[in-house]
């Protein structure tokens, strides 16, 4: 019989602060050198270390980036999930495990290969055995897989760049590993890992990174940030690429960078530079955006252009640090007390993290109000394949600012809150040209930015707001529609389950059931969606969140008549979403509204 070739999970049992990480790219990278679709979770602990992780590489020529339905090879390291990582796993599992461990291994219906992989790191380097033991795996699954040798040498030297003793003493490591497995275990492996053509211009990167760069190459002028797991390596990967893309020839960088005390003081910073003219940014997520409410209102009712990246983690309270959600979503479309109502960007890529990165500060300036981007920690914290960024090929779009006394008196009637082009977004200075008024109120205010309590100021200039943000749908990024012809059901769906819909899709084809996809990417809704909500006689509102978040958005907002065409599936564990969980909830949510 033929071996299996890209097609199977590797679930990797370590714990957290041993160095696995590395171990765990470096077999990543390695296939993806290959040329094989490969995918990576890391679903980690929120402490420093010693707790338990898992890292799950997911192998598919169908492209599939799920976690999976099985564990095909499950690797044990870890003595403090021993025996629940092998009751977890099915009958026929490869089971790759640790023999210095000295835990039992009692699993009669798996295939079983023990290393002794602390024992072979400590004739290496004793002082670093611990770390080095989990090289051994990685040379036990590049033999049991057929991992090319030069595809592994490629990966050790990008994790290692630069660092010749660390790339030596892992490369002998690994090759101990592989040579061990293959005298030592005489087992025939149905998997293997085959070469694919590789476009020569695919990378892996993760969310965050391409937000980062999205955000430099948007011209962000202020960066203030408090660090906040899942959104901290964004203004990290900032920081670190601004000598490089940032520098102002004279050894300084044209963007400043402000650690905050709190995340209050973040936002307040994004709206101060905001006002002056600057592009300001900070990154959060949930908890960190609860507390910033009140300068998000601050930037909505005065009209101050700002961005903030919410990179969304399980909640409510602390919740769950390390986990992925879409809970935020409500929040961030009204955040703040009173009326308010948001821009929110939601990519579903890397390239689109990269691409709302720089378009979110033109969105901000053209509407001179606070902009989200909405990412989470499955797409922001892990490693994806792009082909390359799609960079910024038009001037930054600065919005209604007059800078001459020319243009102001070319104005009939200029007033800092007075709607002239009837888009419901006045003109505005800025500091420093000379021009009045320089004006913002967040208290309430007329036409002219004058103190103001009369009812009905007050009335026409929420109408105002509520007309300049309404007016954004069209302009914000229209939905990711997959109609190819009719179909009965629709799926909606957003952000990072983009990367697990075309599976979910499959399943749902093989069990006779054909659908359209609507993939949303921004709020308030594009008009496509109501459209594409009318042509389809059922749609199922599919989200990573228990409340049915967008359902509840989209019910608010489409037209009434469509509203009994909408059906929520919103499902969260705080685990990346597998296809097949969801697939599932789809088909009994279908057979309940048959029924």
């Amino acid at each position: 019989m033929g071996k299996t070739a890209n097609d199977f999970v590797i679930n990797i049992a370590t714990a957290n602060g041993t160095g696995s990480q590395s171990s765990n790219l470096i077999l990543m990278h390695s296939m993806f050198e290959m040329g094989v679709p490969v995918s990576g979770k890391n679903l980690f602990p929120s402490n420093i270390s010693g707790l338990p992780t898992w890292y799950i590489i997911r192998a598919s020529d169908a492209g599939y980036q799920a976690p999976g339905d099985k564990t095909d090879i499950q690797v044990i390291m870890n003595k403090n999930t021993w025996m629940e990582d092998l009751e977890k796993v099915e009958s026929g599992t490869i089971i790759v495990y640790n023999e210095d461990v000295k835990l039992p291994v009692e699993r009669d219906d798996c295939i079983l290969l023990g290393m002794p992989m602390t024992k072979m790191a400590r004739g290496i380097n004793p002082k670093l055995a611990r770390l080095m033991s989990n090289m051994y795996y990685v040379g036990a699954l590049a033999q049991l897989l057929e991992i090319e040798q030069s595809a592994i040498a490629s990966a050790v030297s990008m994790q290692f760049k630069g660092k010749e003793k660390a790339i030596d003493l892992n490369m002998r490591a690994i090759s101990e590993g592989r040579f061990y497995a293959e005298e030592n275990w005489g087992f025939e492996c149905p998997l293997s890992v085959k070469a694919r053509d590789k476009d020569p211009d695919t990378f892996l990167i993760d969310g965050n990174e391409a937000t980062a760069l999205g955000a430099i190459y948007g011209g962000i002028n202020m960066l203030s940030w408090y660090p906040i797991t899942p959104s901290s390596s964004v203004a990290e990967s900032i920081i670190g690429w601004l000598p490089k893309l940032r520098d102002d020839g004279h050894g300084g960088s044209t963007c400043a960078v402000i650690q905050s005390e709190d995340e209050l003081a973040a936002a307040g910073m994004v709206v101060g530079a905001g006002w002056a003219g600057g592009r300001g940014m900070t990154c959060t997520s949930g908890p960190g955006v609860s507390l910033m409410s009140e300068f998000i209102g601050l930037s909505y009712f005065s009209e101050v252009p700002g961005v903030i990246w919410d990179v969304n983690r399980a909640g409510p309270s602390t919740g769950l640090p390390t986990r992925t959600q879409q809970g935020d979503l409500s929040m961030l479309y009204e955040v703040s007390h009173g009326d308010t109502q948001h821009i929110v960007l939601i990519p579903g890529t890397v390239d689109e993290c990269f691409e709302y990165g720089w378009r979110a500060f033109d969105y901000a300036e053209r509407y001179q109000t606070m902009v989200f981007g909405f990412s989470d920690l499955d797409l922001g914290m892990n490693r994806w394949t792009t082909s390359g960024f799609q960079y910024p090929d038009e001037d930054l779009d600065r919005g209604k600012v007059i800078h001459t006394q020319e243009e102001m008196d070319a104005i009939a009637n200029y007033g800092r809150y007075r709607d002239v082009d009837g888009d419901g977004i006045p003109y505005r200075t800025l500091p420093g040209s000379g021009l009045d008024p320089i004006l913002y109120r967040g208290t309430g205010h007329d036409e002219d930015g004058a103190y103001s309590e009369d009812p009905q100021v007050y009335e026409d200039m929420m109408g105002r707001l509520r007309r300049k943000i309404d007016g954004a749908r069209e302009h914000l990024p229209a939905p990711v529609i997959r109609e190819e012809e009719m179909k009965e059901v629709g799926i909606v769906f957003y952000g990072s389950m983009e990367n697990t819909i075309v599976e979910i899709d499959d399943i749902l084809e093989a069990t006779g059931l054909s659908v359209s996809t609507c993939r949303v990417r921004a709020l308030p809704i594009h008009p496509e969606v109501e459209a594409f909500i009318g042509r389809h006689d059922i749609n199922i509102v599919l989200e990573m969140n228990r409340d049915g978040q967008l359902y509840g958005i989209l019910r608010r907002e489409i037209p009434i008549d469509l509203v009994p065409k909408l059906h929520s599936v919103a499902y969260s564990d705080g685990l990346p979403p597998r296809a097949r969980v969801y697939a599932d909830k789809i088909l009994k949510t279908l057979k309940e509204v048959a029924a």
